[in-house]
């Protein structure tokens, strides 16, 4: 899904430095930002069922902590690199300031394929990544968190670990846990939601009716999932949805004209959110092919999968019709095709706004677990609501009395904030 030319890392870099020079950040500064405070690369042995002994490549990555502990997922990834966790780290510490959370940015990964372990090897990867991190992790400095391919149990293993080294109970220490053990009502739908309610506030500054729209995605893993949940219930209707087939190695887009019926599809998905393709024929879908969720007559495209997918060989392919992109997943649009999205006047909610739901709720959770004390699910999707609308809202009137491009205005805001932390500090 990714060429082998695209580096993330590089992409961020360019964000930052295009940013640095509008805001006229002093050299000190600029160079402390656009770098990681701290890496570890590590490597963890594992047992596997045949007997034989396997060697895992993890990372982690610790962009800022200026404003707060580090916060940031876990993925695992067959093509997992360390520019990808310095990427995904440099826009969580924004993704944090933007939403005006008190956490810094950190990114973890191991490079593997859940697809091909059993439940027990995947166990002893968790355990194995905190054995490598656990004296340079934990609820006061680094809180990680569930990301592609990993989910509740994961953390719950991690935490079970990191609970045996240190000799305490932290439920803290780490996010995205099963309710019951110190996880947060709302939080699987949290990433998803906060995408529409960012999406919502759009619609509405340009007087556009939910109702009156369609929209298509790619993904449909956990955030497309609960996206296309909220979006249907705000009255849009969703036309195609675009998923990654493990077998065939390759994404399909799955297209209903009088839309797509999430419950339904999510009968015939696999936990990666990879689709049943004779089902879905069975039941009425037109199988595209994969890039074909970008070319659809809609008024919304949300890219909810990985980055690097709206680039310079697709972006042209955008109908006409399309009025905004709001990025679901990190860092999805390319910087050329970021150029041509806002010479057509296309509007874009960023992702490291759009997707910023998780994280905060993820930071409802920590707080949760570091007072042991929990919320019910209506506050705390109130509460997601009420942060995401004000950064939202922020963003645009930004953009607006600048004349600013989202994405910039999303990173003026964030890095403003970051680096007057640093300066507070003493840092720069």
């Amino acid at each position: 899904m990714k060429s082998k030319e695209f580096n993330p890392f590089e992409m961020a870099q360019a964000q930052f430095d295009r940013v640095a020079e509008l805001l006229n950040l002093d050299e000190a500064t600029r160079e402390l930002l656009r770098n990681p405070l701290r890496e570890y690369h590590f490597s963890i042995p594992v047992k596997m069922d045949d007997g034989s002994t396997k060697i895992f490549r993890g990372f982690r990555v610790q962009h800022n902590d200026a404003r707060g502990p580090s916060k940031g997922g876990i993925r695992f990834h067959p093509q997992e690199t360390v520019d990808t966790v310095r990427a995904l780290a440099m826009w969580m510490t924004w993704k944090c300031a933007v939403v005006n959370i008190p956490l810094g940015g950190g990114k973890g990964g191991v490079i593997c394929d859940p697809h091909h372990l059993s439940m027990k090897e995947q166990e002893q990867i968790c355990r194995g990544w905190v054995r490598q991190m656990a004296k340079n992790v934990g609820p006061v400095n680094d809180v990680p968190a569930p990301d592609v391919m990993t989910n509740a149990q994961h953390m719950l293993w991690m935490l079970d670990e990191y609970e045996i080294i240190t000799g305490g109970k932290y439920p803290g220490f780490i996010t995205g846990k099963p309710v019951g053990m110190g996880g947060s009502l709302g939080r699987t739908e949290a990433t998803g939601y906060g995408v529409i309610f960012t999406l919502r506030e759009a619609l509405k500054e340009m007087n556009i009716k939910p109702e009156e729209t369609l929209a298509s995605v790619q993904g449909f893993g956990n955030v497309a999932q609960y996206a296309i949940e909220l979006y249907t219930q705000l009255g849009g209707k969703v036309i195609a949805v675009a998923s990654w087939d493990e077998q065939d190695k390759c994404s399909y887009t799955f297209r209903k004209m009088d839309g797509i019926n999430r419950s339904e599809l999510l009968g015939i998905t696999d936990k990666f959110g990879g689709i049943d393709k004779t089902k879905a024929k069975e039941l009425g879908y037109e199988i595209l092919e994969g890039d074909a969720w970008i070319e659809q007559d809609v008024d919304i495209l949300i890219p909810a999968a990985l980055e690097n997918q709206i680039h310079a060989d697709n972006v042209n392919k955008i109908s006409k019709r399309v009025k905004i992109i709001a990025e679901g997943a990190n860092g999805p649009t390319t910087i050329e095709a970021d150029k041509v999205i806002q010479e057509r006047n296309i509007f874009v909610i960023p992702d490291f706004l759009a997707n910023a739901g998780g994280v905060t709720c993820s930071y409802f959770e920590q707080v949760q677990s570091n007072m042991n004390y929990y919320w019910e699910k209506e506050e705390v999707l109130a509460k997601l609501d009420t942060k995401m609308t004000n950064a939202y809202l922020s963003v645009s009137e930004l953009a607006r009395n600048k004349k600013l491009y989202m994405r910039d205005a999303a990173y003026v805001i964030a890095i403003n904030r970051v680096a007057q932390a640093c300066k507070d500090r003493g840092w720069v």
